[in-house]
């Protein structure tokens, strides 16, 4: 008689890290073969912004909800049209329902990729570079909270990046989550400024008002604003520590 052949066990880890890869690069395809990039453009936002302020008049729940996932969605999976996202929050919520909706979507979708490529890599990466890495493990861990911080603040680097690699790093979640939310909040709330001028805008007169470019001036500001704020944070980290 033959010997009976066991089947080796299926590796539920690895069948996971299949299955969500597989997630992921289906709803990428989907996307882009529905053109996702130019729905999610500033001249889609002006074409099809008095349809959505009728929606939400009518349907302002299923609105609030379809926008949340929407941003979750987006984020998530490191897809174009964050900003745009932002811009339509100010204009069809409002400033401060549209900066809360904002800020909780995009710190919800930025840790969600964030444990994406946690979940995915990190371990692969760590166990092949582990001792290369060792002493940006260690920074991370002392100081990471900072460290995002400065990142979120000055937006030197892709906001999806960030997510992406600060997964490959010892940072605990609720830290990520609670620092980016904090962090981003600052732009959240001139991109939500900006969009609610965007919502006034309904001759070429308004295009020059007052309120639009302070809005845009404060765009360009906020950089040079952050970097001053995150130096003045680290002098303060560096004092305690001396």
């Amino acid at each position: 008689m033959n010997p009976i052949v066991k089947k080796q066990p299926v590796n539920k880890h690895i069948l996971g890290k299949v299955l969500l890869l597989c997630v992921a690069v289906l709803c990428t395809v989907l996307f882009l073969i529905f053109d996702g990039q130019e729905l999610l453009s500033l001249t889609s936002l002006n074409a099809s912004r008095q349809i959505l302020q009728d929606f939400y008049a009518e349907h302002q729940l299923v609105t609030i909800a379809g926008y949340m996932l929407i941003y979750i969605f987006i984020t998530a999976l490191s897809l174009p049209g964050a900003m745009i996202m932002t811009l339509t929050g100010g204009v069809l919520f409002g400033f401060w329902l549209g900066l809360v909706l904002v800020s909780f979507a995009s710190s919800i979708g930025a840790t969600l990729a964030f444990l994406g490529a946690r979940f995915l890599f990190r371990d692969s990466i760590q166990n092949r570079f582990g001792k290369k890495l060792a002493a940006i493990n260690q920074g991370v861990a002392q100081d990471g909270a900072l460290y995002l911080f400065s990142l979120r603040l000055v937006p030197v680097f892709p906001f999806f990046l960030i997510n992406l690699v600060m997964g490959l790093t010892p940072i605990r979640t609720r830290v990520f989550y609670i620092i980016s939310q904090i962090g981003m909040l600052p732009g959240t709330v001139i991109y939500i400024n900006a969009g609610t001028q965007l919502g006034k805008i309904t001759s070429a007169g308004d295009i020059l008002s007052s309120d639009l470019l302070l809005s845009f001036a404060l765009l360009g500001l906020f950089p040079l604003l952050a970097k001053k704020i995150v130096v003045v944070l680290k002098k303060s980290r560096f004092k305690q520590k001396v």
